[in-house]
């Protein structure tokens, strides 16, 4: 028999997050860890990464939630919350090795330039070029529309887009009645694609703007919350967009997440996986599921080097790709405040 525990654990930033939507010095999430009297000598850890003001699921009785989770962990694989489903697949169905677990082979990621004031945005673009990353991926909409084109324009004149690919977040910053507008002052600068241009719950706006836009289109925030296969592909087939982009902890979890990677095949879609700002707890499940999807291009995970209190793990950004050593662990989580 399975027995299961959940404690909540607060990241603390290691600067100012700033998004189109908000502004960030901390991100609470939650931990399980699971024993199984089959085993009494393995445990296993995973995240339950709730992400308050942007999760489906946000709401005042996570905790209780939890609670009923833990104490059927089986059937926790179907609950209706995003963030527990994405916690517990890790915690009882872990991922075989793969070459990335064993430490034998990185994930290519793309180097995050997150929000700040211009002169800020041009020192973490100039940190990730340095750092030799060929993918990079901008938050935009909190300086001017003008202010942002011209590091564009910046980095355009140095690299061209053989050399460098650039990516673009919108956090659905924009109205649908200007995104036509935003799109076609991006086009020249040869933008590999841009996310989620306008607020998710517009599809009919949203599925306009991708037939016509000079820009690849992706979905990110359209696809939080819950679906079934079938809901999925209804979703997709209505926007038809060029790209879609998987947080399994906002998207349904990691078995959600592979039936819209499914429906994206059967459609000619491109996707990748990013991460929603989880530890390195829920990031190495990350990796790990990744592994063995046959990428095609680099993702969008995160590095760990966010927090300041983040979970020690084998977890590793060498150059533009996150690896992981050999001898999984996960520091003292053994010492945290478990509750059933």
């Amino acid at each position: 028999m399975k027995h299961a525990e959940w404690c909540p654990y607060r990241l603390d930033f290691t600067f100012n997050a700033v998004t189109s939507r908000q502004s960030m010095t901390y991100k609470d999430t939650y931990f399980i860890r699971v024993t199984d009297d089959a085993r009494p000598n393995e445990i296993t850890y995973a995240e339950c990464a709730l992400f308050k003001g942007l999760s489906a699921e946000d709401c005042a009785d996570y905790e209780k939630q939890l609670s009923k989770a833990c104490a059927s962990p089986e059937d926790a694989l179907r609950h209706p919350f995003s963030s527990i489903r994405f916690g517990f697949e890790q915690a009882l169905s872990p991922s075989p090795v793969s070459s990335w677990s064993a430490g034998k082979s990185g994930i290519p990621i793309n180097g995050l330039v997150w929000m700040g004031d211009k002169a800020t945005m041009r020192r973490r673009i100039a940190e990730k070029l340095d750092a030799g990353f060929g993918v990079l991926k901008l938050k935009i909409g909190g300086i001017s529309f003008d202010d942002e084109l011209d590091l564009l324009d910046s980095v355009r004149r140095t690299f061209s887009s053989d050399a460098l690919e650039i990516r673009l977040d919108a956090n659905g910053h924009f109205s649908a009645a200007e995104a036509s507008g935003v799109l076609a002052r991006l086009a020249p600068y040869h933008i590999h694609s841009i996310e989620q241009p306008i607020a998710a719950g517009q599809p009919e706006a949203m599925g306009c703007l991708c037939r016509h836009t000079p820009i690849p289109i992706a979905l990110d925030e359209e696809l939080i919350g819950l679906r079934s296969a079938a809901e999925a592909r209804m979703l997709i087939e209505e926007i038809k967009p060029q790209y879609i982009i998987l947080k399994p902890s906002l998207c349904g979890g990691y078995r959600a997440s592979d039936d819209y990677i499914a429906i994206a095949g059967d459609m000619g879609i491109g996707w990748w996986a990013t991460s929603a700002l989880e530890s390195n707890v829920g990031l190495y499940g990350l990796g790990a599921w990744l592994a063995h999807k046959g990428m095609d291009m680099p993702q969008g995970l995160g590095t760990g080097q966010l927090y300041s209190n983040n979970i020690a793990s084998p977890l590793e950004l060498r150059g533009s790709a996150l690896w992981c050593g050999p001898g999984l662990s996960w520091g003292d989580m053994e010492g945290l405040p478990w509750r059933s």
